[in-house]
C-alpha cells in the first residue's frame, strides 16, 4: 500500500453507499461527479478491492465493499468523537453536524433558529435540508431530525423540543358561505382541504376532544402535499384547514382565520429525533439543547 487511507475518501465512499449513486453523493458533498469517481478510484487503490460494479445506469456494492463500509462507518465514527471530546473540552463545539426537518416548518422555525446555533457556535458546520415527508436518521445519514409529530421509531432517541398541536380553523368568509361545523362529524358534508405531508394520513383526521380520540374521513375539492399551500388556500376561503397552532396563530390573532370546533385538537408536538450512536455527542447536544431554547420560546398558547 503506497498511498495513506484518507479519512476524506472514507467519508466520500459512505457518502455513495447511503446516496446509492456518485451524482447524489457530489451534490451533497459540494463536489463534482468526476471528482468523487476519482476518490472511489483512490480508495479502491489503496485498499486493493473494488468497492462498487459500476453499469451506465446503476452502481451496486460488492461483498468487499459492504465489509469497508461497516468498518468505515466505525472509523469515521470514532474520529468524530474524537473531535467531540476535544471540542468540549475546549467549550467549543465545533464539526459538521447535518439537520434535517420538513418545509413549513423548517423554513419559517428551524432555518432561522440554526443561523442563531451557528452564531453563538462558530466552530459548527451545518448542513440544513427540508423534505415533505418522514425522514429516518440512520438510514439517511442524518445526525438530527427536527421533527414534527409523536411518532418516533423504536430505534431512535428523541427529546422534546417544543410543545405543539394541530387545530382546525378557517376564513370568516368561508364560513359566512357554508355555516360553522358543530359536530366532528359535519366535517364529511364540508370543504376540507386535506394535506399529505410527511406522518400526516391523507384525508383521515384523528382528533382529540372531550370523550377522546375520534377519527373523521375528510375531503374536498383541494388537497395537497404542501402544508403552506392548504393553509393560504383557507386564508382565501376554500375550506378547513387543519394547520399546527405556531402556524395558524398569527392568523388567528388577526382575524384572517377563526378556530373551528375549538375543542378538537392533534397532539404534534415538535422532537429532536437521532440516531443512538450519537447519544454521548458533545456537539449534538449543544445542538438539541440550543434548539429546545429557541423553539420552546416558540410554544402554543
Amino acid at each position: 500500500m503506497n498511498n495513506p487511507l484518507e479519512n476524506e475518501d472514507l467519508r466520500v465512499f459512505v457518502t455513495v453507499v447511503r446516496k446509492r449513486s456518485f451524482v447524489a453523493a457530489a451534490e451533497e458533498l459540494g463536489m463534482s461527479p468526476a471528482y468523487v469517481s476519482k476518490r472511489i478510484g483512490v480508495l479502491e487503490g489503496v485498499l486493493g478491492v473494488r468497492l462498487f460494479q459500476r453499469t451506465t445506469r446503476r452502481i451496486a456494492i460488492t461483498d468487499d465493499g459492504e465489509q469497508v463500509y461497516v468498518r468505515a462507518q466505525t472509523i469515521l465514527d470514532n474520529l468524530d468523537d474524537l473531535v467531540d471530546e476535544v471540542s468540549e473540552r475546549r467549550r467549543a463545539p465545533s464539526g459538521r453536524v447535518r439537520i434535517c426537518s420538513s418545509f413549513g416548518f423548517g423554513r419559517k422555525l428551524v432555518a432561522p433558529a440554526i443561523a442563531r446555533l451557528v452564531a453563538a457556535h462558530p466552530g459548527l458546520q451545518i448542513r440544513f435540508e427540508v423534505f415533505d415527508r418522514l425522514v429516518d436518521p440512520v438510514a439517511e445519514g442524518f445526525d438530527l431530525d427536527v421533527r414534527v409529530g409523536d411518532e418516533i421509531a423504536p430505534h431512535l432517541i428523541a427529546r422534546r423540543l417544543m410543545d405543539n398541536r394541530r387545530i382546525l380553523c378557517a376564513a370568516p368568509a368561508y364560513l359566512a358561505r357554508h355555516g360553522a361545523p358543530k359536530s366532528l362529524q359535519d366535517l364529511s358534508g364540508h370543504q376540507c382541504l386535506p394535506i399529505k405531508e410527511r406522518d400526516h394520513p391523507f384525508g383521515v383526521w384523528r382528533l382529540r376532544g372531550r370523550n377522546g380520540e375520534e377519527v373523521v374521513k375528510v375531503s374536498g375539492a383541494l388537497s395537497t402535499n404542501h402544508g403552506e399551500i392548504a393553509l393560504r388556500w383557507a386564508l382565501d376561503g376554500a375550506g378547513i384547514v387543519l394547520r399546527s397552532r405556531w402556524d395558524a396563530q398569527p392568523y388567528l390573532d388577526s382575524g384572517k382565520l377563526v378556530a373551528v370546533l375549538p375543542d378538537y385538537t392533534q397532539e404534534a408536538n415538535v422532537w429532536a429525533v437521532y440516531p443512538q450512536r450519537l447519544a454521548g455527542s458533545a456537539k449534538l447536544r449543544v445542538c438539541v439543547e440550543f434548539l429546545a431554547q429557541q423553539l420552546g420560546a416558540q410554544e402554543s398558547p
